[in-house]
C-alpha cells in the first residue's frame, strides 16, 4: 500500500467518528501501555543495538518516561475532553460560552534517533488522547528501535488508525508531499525548516521540537561539587546526544579549577578510569556523527577525555579549555559528549552573549544568589530549563516542553500534548427567550450611549 493510500484510509477511518469517543481513546492508550510493558525486553535490546544504552538508561530515559506519560494521560483524558465553560460578557446576555476540544484528524509524527522510542511514542500518546489518527515515522538511523516500534504499533492498532512508515529520506519526502491535519517534528533545525516549508503548502499547523546550543552557567555562589555532578550527568547522558544537554559551559573564573576537578572525579565514578572501555557508555549513533565530533575537537586544549574508539563509535566524556565564542565548536550544536568551557568574571558578559545569539531550547543556571537567578529568568529567553540542575525539566507530565524561536515552536507532555493535538472551538449558545434589540439597525444616538456603557 502506498503512503498516499495509507493517508486516505486514515482520513476515511477518522470520518467514522470513532476516535472522538473519549473511551475509545482511553482503551487505545491502555492497549499501547500493555503492549509496551510486554515488549520491554525487546525495546531495551533494540536501544542497546542502536545506541549501546544500558537497560537502566534505556528504561529511565525512554520506557519509564513513556509509561509515566501514559498513566497521566489515561487518568486525565476524560476531564480534558469535556467542554470547558468560560465567562460570558454581559453584552451577550442571555447565553453560555464554552470551548470544545476536537481532534485535528490525521497527524504525522516524525521522530529522531537520539531517544528513538520515547520521542516517537510520547507525541503519539498526545495524538491519541486528543482523538486523532496518526502516522509515525521513526528515524532510519535507529533501525532496531524503529522495527520494534513498528511491531508494537501493528499489534495494538489497525493501519487505518495508527501505523508506522519505516525508511529513510525517500519516505520522508513522500510523506511531506501528503496533506496532513497536523505535523509534529522532532529533529534538527535545518530539516525542521524543510518540514515547515512542506506544511506551509497546505497551511498545516505544526510543532517543531528542535535544538540549538543550550548554555549552562555556574556562578561563584553555586555548590560547585554538586553542580559538577549534575552537569556531568546531564551532559554525558546518552553520550551527549540529548537535545537539552548543556552544549557549552560558562563558569566563573574563581571556581573553574575546582569545578573541573570534581567533573573528572564524577566521570571516573560514572564510567571508570577508561570510559571508552565501559560497556554501558553509549555510542555515537553512526560513523558520520562520530567523525563530525572528532573534527570539532581538532586543535583544542583537552582537559579530560578527547579520545575516541572509531570501531566502537565511542567518544570519552570530554572537557575543552580556553574556548572562545569564535572557536569552531561554538559554531554548531555539538550533540555529543564534549563540553567546551568559557570563563566569565561578571554575569553581564554571560547574559549579553546568550541573548545576542539564537534562543536556546534549554538553559541552566547554578547559583544561590537570588539577584542572579532573577536576572536569568527575566532577561534570558529559552524553551525551558533548570536552576541548580540539568535536563530534568522535561521529565514531567505536569509541564509543557518545547522551544522558542530557532529552537522550535509548540509544546507537549501531559495536558500540553492534548492541547497541541486538539483544535479548540469557541462556542456561544444563545437563549431564545430574550432578544435585546440594541445591536440591530437602525443605530441611534441613544443606542450609542447604551453600547458605550456595555463596551468600555
Amino acid at each position: 500500500m502506498t503512503i498516499h493510500e495509507i493517508v486516505n484510509n486514515q482520513r476515511t477511518f477518522f470520518k467514522t467518528g470513532k476516535t472522538k469517543n473519549v473511551y475509545y481513546r482511553i482503551y487505545a492508550l491502555k492497549k499501547l501501555q500493555n503492549e509496551i510493558k510486554k515488549s520491554e525486553k525487546d525495546i531495551l535490546a533494540a536501544l542497546k543495538k542502536d545506541l549501546n544504552k544500558s537497560d537502566f538508561e534505556g528504561y529511565m530515559t525512554e520506557i519509564g518516561m513513556v509509561l509515566d506519560e501514559l498513566n497521566y494521560c489515561i487518568k486525565h483524558a476524560e476531564a480534558w475532553a469535556k467542554p470547558k465553560n468560560v465567562l460570558t460578557p454581559l453584552a451577550q446576555f442571555p447565553s453560555r460560552s464554552f470551548v470544545v476540544s476536537e481532534p485535528y484528524g490525521v497527524v504525522l509524527i516524525m521522530a529522531p534517533w537520539n531517544y528513538p522510542f520515547q520521542l516517537c511514542i510520547e507525541p503519539l500518546i498526545g495524538a491519541i488522547v486528543a482523538g486523532n489518527c496518526a502516522i509515525l515515522k521513526p528515524s532510519a538511523y535507529a533501525k532496531y528501535t524503529s522495527e520494534i516500534i513498528a511491531k508494537i504499533i501493528k499489534r495494538c492498532f489497525t493501519e487505518d488508525y495508527v501505523t508506522v512508515i519505516q525508511g529513510g529520506r525517500k519516505e520522508n519526502e513522500d510523506l511531506l508531499k501528503e496533506r496532513f491535519d497536523y505535523i509534529f517534528f522532532t529533529g534538527g533545525t535545518e530539516v525542521g525548516k524543510i518540514v515547515m516549508e512542506a506544511a506551509a503548502k497546505h497551511i498545516t499547523p505544526i510543532s517543531l521540537e528542535l535544538g540549538g546550543k543550550s548554555p549552562c552557567i555556574v556562578d561563584a555562589s553555586a555548590d560547585i561539587k554538586l553542580a559538577a555532578k549534575r552537569v556531568a550527568f546531564g551532559k554525558f547522558l546518552n553520550a551527549g546526544q540529548t537535545c537539552v544537554a548543556p552544549d557549552y559551559l560558562f563558569i566563573h573564573k574563581s571556581v573553574k579549577d575546582k569545578f573541573v576537578l570534581y567533573v573528572k572525579q564524577y566521570v571516573r565514578e560514572f564510567f571508570g578510569e577508561n570510559p571508552i572501555e565501559n560497556e554501558n557508555l553509549p555510542k555515537i549513533i553512526n560513523k558520520k556523527h562520530y567523525n563530525r565530533l572528532i573534527n570539532l575537537m581538532e586543535n583544542e586544549e583537552v582537559l579530560m577525555g578527547g579520545i575516541g574508539d572509531e570501531l566502537a563509535e565511542k567518544i570519552a566524556p570530554t572537557l575543552l579549555d580556553h574556548i572562545t565564542s569564535e572557536s569552531k565548536i561554538m559554531q554548531e550544536e555539538i550533540f555529543g559528549p564534549i563540553l567546551p568551557i568559557l570563563e566569565f568574571d561578571k554575569i553581564d558578559e554571560v547574559i549579553n552573549y546568550i541573548v545576542s545569539n539564537e534562543k536556546p531550547l534549554a538553559c541552566y543556571l547554578f547559583s544561590t544568589e537570588d539577584k542572579i537567578i532573577n536576572r536569568f529568568l527575566n532577561e534570558v529567553s529559552f524553551g525551558g530549563g533548570c536552576i541548580n540542575d540539568t535536563i530534568i525539566h522535561l521529565a514531567t507530565s505536569h509541564m509543557g516542553f518545547g522551544g522558542v524561536g530557532m529552537s522550535g515552536m509548540g509544546s507537549y507532555h501531559g495536558y500540553e500534548s492534548f492541547r497541541t493535538f486538539s483544535h479548540r472551538k469557541s462556542i456561544v449558545k444563545k437563549a431564545n427567550w430574550l432578544d435585546i434589540p440594541l445591536r440591530y439597525h437602525p443605530y441611534t444616538d441613544m443606542k450609542l450611549k447604551l453600547i458605550r456603557k456595555f463596551l468600555k
